[in-house]
């Protein structure tokens, strides 16, 4: 499938589906109003009697119109044109490629974009067009499924003339969104698949894809950086975590890098109220590596001329238990973590090693941020503001927002959700933080804790994709500010199509 921009007369373009936005209240506007005059009203007429009503997303498919090009039009509401905003447009945008994703047809043209949004430029609407169009039109074929073949063109039309900005907008777009997919697909798969010896294959099918540069730690690697937790589970089995290494080895880019973190245990699974005594691990989950790794695929789509490694944090879910854990946990002060914390701490630490710009780390850590934030925001932690404010300022552009809470300086030994608090409830996330923040002392270091956006709510609980979109608008605000630099660098084996 190819996202294309174009400048164009929807009216007389022959495509398959055309696809108009309209407003609950006023006249017809745009590529709509344009269709209507050239139909000689027929378009209001039908409007009328669809009654799309005031609710943003509402459908209406319509058959061929006279004296217009296209075969089918498909009608979206936009709600009230004096309340639509950037909710509105983004709901407006999902409700489309989720309509797309049932019609056969082999050419689309999408108006959507040509409808102001306020405070917002027209590159930051195809940008989002971008992102809501390709996400979750292409296949990965994970685990082991065929990759759907699709052939499409999506013709994204825009109310001015064509420029490189905002083709670039668009291109942005379409990686974020591919990204997004990725980590769909990645957080969907059930726990027991995601062993750590299947984690490394798809990191490393990943890296061949796009040339990047792997490597998996092992025992001698855990005792030269000191890595207790890792060294821990080596004691009872071999492999029983690992942590791989992801650069890009061809990346021309000057400056000290940016880790990313991905955790690969989720937070505690929620238990009836009768089976509360019983004993508790944490899971194995793909949706905190789902994040890194889709934000590192968007980046090398892009050709960022940026330096971002990223970490990727594995185990087999029951963290190992008994003397020889206890001996090597409390000597690098890690006795008192959740095990999910615990090689996350490993890790925050070993990061130094890179002589980081900053290290963000995504993990599902506790329940907590759930009964917090629900499903609407992602908790942030951090140790210094400024790299906390850029978060949230990205977290405001993409959509996929954030919400900083405090760390304490109080001693964690002594604070919730320490192991001894385990049995009676998953840990405090706060204090899980502070925890983790003792270790993340050499760097400007952020935490985002995803347990409650990673996936939806309900009993049906489907991977979102989040924090792709935040960690991605905060890779490109990035690569604008390195001295010296591109922005964008060629990338001639990685073409921008969905």
């Amino acid at each position: 499938m190819e996202i294309i921009p174009a400048v164009g007369e929807a009216e007389k373009l022959g495509t398959d589906l055309l696809v108009l936005g309209v407003f609950r209240d006023g006249p017809l506007t745009g590529s709509a109003r344009a269709v209507n005059d050239r139909c000689a009203g027929r378009l209001a007429g039908l409007l009328d009697q669809a009654d799309l009503g005031e609710a943003v997303g509402a459908t209406c498919m319509i058959g061929r119109l006279p004296g217009i090009a296209a075969k089918r039009l498909l009608l979206v509401g936009l709600g009230r044109a004096e309340t639509f905003s950037d909710k509105a447009y983004r709901q407006a945008l999902s409700v489309v490629a989720k309509a797309l994703n049932d019609d056969p047809a082999a050419e689309v043209v999408v108006t959507l974009a040509e409808n102001e949004v306020p405070r917002r430029t027209l590159s930051w609407r195809m940008q989002q067009a971008g992102r809501a169009l390709a996400d979750g039109r292409y296949d990965f074929g994970l685990p082991d499924g065929s990759v759907r073949e699709e052939r499409r063109n999506i013709v994204l039309l825009v109310p001015q003339a064509l420029t490189s900005e905002l083709v670039r907008a668009l291109q942005q777009g379409v990686a974020i969104g591919e990204g997004v997919s990725f980590a769909k697909e990645l957080g969907n798969l059930p726990p027991d698949l995601c062993t750590p010896a299947f984690i490394a294959q798809t990191v490393e099918a990943m890296a061949s894809q796009f040339g990047f540069g792997v490597q998996v730690l092992g025992r001698h690697d855990f005792e030269e950086h000191g890595l207790a937790a890792f060294l821990a589970g080596e004691e009872v089995a071999a492999g029983a975590c690992k942590l791989m290494v992801i650069k890009s080895d061809r990346r021309m880019a000057a400056g000290r890098p940016i880790v990313l973190i991905g955790d690969g245990i989720a937070a505690f699974e929620a238990l009836p109220e009768h089976e509360q005594h019983l004993h508790r691990a944490p899971i194995r989950d793909m949706r905190g590596i789902g994040g890194v790794l889709g934000a590192m695929r968007a980046v090398e789509r892009l050709g960022l001329a940026l330096n971002v490694v990223g970490l990727i944090v594995t185990s087999q879910g029951e963290f190992p238990q008994g003397a020889g854990r206890q001996t090597a946990m409390s000597a690098a002060g890690l006795g008192h973590f959740p095990p999910e914390a615990s090689l996350l701490g490993d890790v925050l630490g070993y990061a130094a090693h890179f002589s980081p710009s900053c290290v963000i780390d995504v993990a599902a850590l506790t329940r907590a941020c759930v009964l917090a934030l629900g499903s609407h925001t992602s908790g942030l932690f951090a140790n210094d503001q400024a790299l906390a404010s850029e978060l949230v300022k990205c977290g405001g552009n993409s959509g996929d927002r954030v919400w900083q809470l405090p760390l304490w300086d109080d001693d964690p030994a002594s604070s919730p959700g320490g192991e001894a608090d385990l049995a009676d409830g998953p840990p405090d996330a706060i204090a899980a933080a502070s925890n983790l923040a003792r270790f993340a002392t050499a760097y400007p270091w952020a935490h985002l804790d995803i347990s409650g956006t990673a996936s939806t709510a309900g009993r049906t609980r489907r991977a979102t994709g989040r924090p792709v979109p935040l960690l991605a608008e905060f890779l490109i605000g990035r690569a604008r500010t390195v001295p010296g630099q591109p922005i964008f660098t060629p990338r001639p084996k990685t073409e921008l199509h969905s």
